[in-house]
C-alpha cells in the first residue's frame, strides 16, 4: 500500500513517520528453482539533515534505465514557512540527482526555499516542483510550480494558466511533460480545493498548452506516453453529486480521458459518477498508459458502492474484476501489457491483495507475513513487480518483490549489516533497480537504491554482503541558471501577480 510516502499535492506537505519492521519471510513465497536475487545497496543521503525522499504522489520514475535517480533532501536548515512546512519535519528540502555516486543539489527557483524532483527520463531530462519564494494570496500558503532541470543543470519554470500553482505529473523520453495548473476562473468544484479552476496541461517546447475539460469545470493530466497520448480525468457537467463512493463528494461526475493532438476522448465508467486513469489512491499514475496506447484507471460501478480496475483498448473498457472481495484498483502497466494494482480478497474486513493481471487473469501476488494488505505498485518490462505492504489504508509493513512467481522480502535482499530496514517502494527500471525508503534505527529516512547483484557471480553471496552506505559526495554547482517557460506568468521570473504542491 501507499502508506507513507511524502504527499506533494496538498497545501501542507504532510510526512508520516514509517514504522520500523522486523525482517520477516514474505508469504506464498514459492522460490522453486529460481536463484535468489541479491542486492547492493546504494544511499543517497541528505544534504545535511537527517532525512532523504522520494516522491509518490502520482506513481514516479526516480530512477531511469542509466542508473541515475532523483528525488529531495534535507538540508538541515530550517524552513521559514513553519509550520506550512515542504516537508514535515519541517527542514529546507532540495532536489538532488544522484549519479555515478556523486549527489547534486539541483538547487530552486529565485528566492524559493524548497524543492524536490520526483522524475528522470532516459535522457536525463528531470521533472520536479520548487516553492518561488511568494505566498499565495488565495490559500496563504507558499507557492509552489512545476519544473524541469536541464542536462546542463539549468531550471525551467513550467509557469501556470494564470493562477498560483502548477504541478506536473509525469513525463516521457522526448520532454513533454503533463501535469495540472491553476487557472484564474473562481471554481467551486476545483479538484484542487484552492478556489480557481484546475485543468490538465501538456508542456513541450517551451510552452505550457491547457487540454481543457469533458465539459465540466476542471481537469488532472496524469500522465503521458512516448506518442505524445495524454490521460486523465475531467469533469463532465457542472451539476454535483451528493454520493460518489471513495471520490469527493458534492463535486460533478468526472470520467477518465485520452488527449492525442488536440482531441480528447471520454472512456466512459461502469456506470459510476467517479472515474481516474491509475489509482483513486495515488493523485495520479504516470504509469496509467503504455507504449501501445492502452490504457488503465480505477471506475466506481453502477451505485458507487464499488470500484473496479479497468482496461481501455482500442476504444474498448474491460473490468479487471477482484481476488474475491468488491474492490479492485490499477497502478501501473508495461508495454507488453501486463498490470499490476490491489484487489479486496473477500471476507468481513475485506483486505486487498497485490496483484498481476495478464493474459485475462487476475493473479494474487500475496503479502507480507504478519501483515493484512498489499499493493502492486509498479512493474518492469521484464515483469518484476514491486509491492508495498502493511496495515489496510495505513501501511507501515516491508517492501516486497515479485519475480518469476516468487515473492521475497527486500529486507531479505540485501546486506544484513546495512543498518536499514526496507519500507516503501518507489519504483523499478528495466534493469531491475529499485527505488526504496530505507528506515534508519533512529526514524531518520533515506533514499536508497538497491542494485541487482550478478546471480551467475560465483560471488554474488560476498558482492552483495559488501553493503554501499557510506553517503555520496555532494556536488554543488557554482552557479545556477535559470530559464522562464515563454507563456509562463512569470516574466524572466519577475513577479507580476500575487503554489501550492
Amino acid at each position: 500500500m501507499k502508506s507513507t510516502k511524502l504527499l506533494c499535492i496538498t497545501a501542507v506537505s504532510l510526512f508520516a513517520a514509517l514504522a520500523i519492521p522486523a525482517p520477516v519471510i514474505a508469504e506464498e513465497n514459492a522460490h522453486g528453482n529460481h536463484a535468489h536475487p541479491h542486492y547492493k545497496l546504494l544511499d543517497m543521503g541528505t544534504f545535511g539533515g537527517p532525512n532523504s525522499y522520494f516522491f509518490s504522489a502520482p506513481v514516479v520514475e526516480s530512477v531511469n534505465n542509466r542508473g541515475t535517480v532523483v528525488g529531495g533532501a534535507d538540508t538541515g536548515l530550517p524552513d521559514p514557512y513553519a509550520p506550512n512546512c515542504f516537508v514535515g519535519d519541517c527542514d529546507i528540502a532540495h532536489a538532488f540527482q544522484w549519479k555515478n555516486g556523486f549527489l547534486t543539489d539541483l538547487g530552486t527557483l529565485p528566492a524559493g526555499y524548497s524543492s524536490t524532483a520526483y522524475w528522470i527520463n532516459d535522457k536525463g531530462l528531470i521533472m520536479g516542483g520548487s516553492e518561488n519564494g511568494f505566498i499565495d494570496p488565495i490559500t496563504g500558503f507558499p507557492e509552489q510550480i512545476g519544473v524541469v532541470w536541464l542536462q546542463n543543470g539549468e531550471i525551467v519554470d513550467l509557469g501556470t494558466l494564470g493562477g498560483n500553482f502548477s504541478f506536473a505529473n509525469a513525463m516521457n523520453n522526448r520532454g513533454e511533460v503533463v501535469g495540472i495548473a491553476l487557472n484564474t476562473v473562481p471554481d467551486p468544484y476545483s479538484m484542487l480545493g484552492l478556489g480557481t479552476q484546475t485543468h490538465a496541461f501538456i508542456w513541450r517546447n517551451g510552452y505550457m498548452e491547457d487540454l481543457g475539460t469533458l465539459g465540466g469545470p476542471d481537469s488532472w493530466g496524469s500522465a503521458v506516453n512516448e506518442r505524445g497520448q495524454v490521460v486523465g480525468w475531467a469533469y463532465i457537467n457542472s451539476t454535483p453529486n451528493t454520493n460518489n463512493g471513495v471520490c469527493a463528494p458534492n463535486v460533478p461526475t468526472q470520467d477518465p480521458f485520452l488527449w492525442e493532438n488536440g482531441r480528447t476522448i471520454d472512456l466512459g465508467t461502469f456506470g459510476g459518477t467517479c472515474g481516474v486513469v491509475g489509482s483513486f489512491a495515488n493523485a495520479g499514475s504516470g504509469g496509467a498508459i503504455n507504449s501501445r496506447g492502452q490504457i488503465i484507471g480505477t471506475s466506481n460501478l453502477a451505485g458507487n458502492q464499488a470500484h473496479h480496475a479497468f482496461l481501455w483498448n482500442e476504444g474498448a473498457l474491460s473490468d479487471l474484476g477482484t481476488l474475491g472481495g468488491d474492490n479492485s484498483e490499477a497502478y501501473w502497466i508495461n508495454d507488453a501489457g501486463e498490470i499490476v494494482g490491489r484487489a479486496d480478497v473477500g471476507g468481513k474486513q475485506q483486505n486487498h491483495h497485490a496483484f498481476l493481471w495478464k493474459n485475462g487473469r487476475m493473479r494474487d501476488l500475496g503479502k507480507a507475513k504478519g501483515w493484512p494488505c498489499s499493493t502492486a505498485i509498479d512493474i518492469n518490462s521484464k515483469g518484476q513487480v514491486i509491492i508495498d505492504t502493511g496495515i489496510c489504508g495505513v501501511g507501515g509493513g516491508p517492501g516486497l518483490l515479485w519475480e518469476n512467481g516468487a515473492l521475497y522480502d527486500l529486507n531479505t535482499l540485501i546486506p544484513p549489516n546495512s543498518g536499514f530496514v526496507i519500507g516503501d517502494v518507489n519504483y523499478i527500471n528495466d534493469r531491475g533497480e529499485i527505488a526504496v525508503t530505507g528506515v534508519l534505527p533512529n526514524g531518520d529516512q533515506h533514499a536508497l537504491l538497491l542494485v541487482p547483484v550478478d546471480k551467475t557471480d560465483d560471488s554474488a553471496e560476498d558482492q552483495a554482503a559488501e553493503t554501499q552506505v557510506v553517503s555520496a559526495p555532494i556536488h554543488r554547482p557554482s552557479r545556477l541558471m535559470v530559464l522562464s517557460s515563454p507563456r509562463s506568468r512569470y516574466g524572466l521570473f519577475g513577479h507580476t501577480t500575487s503554489s501550492t504542491q
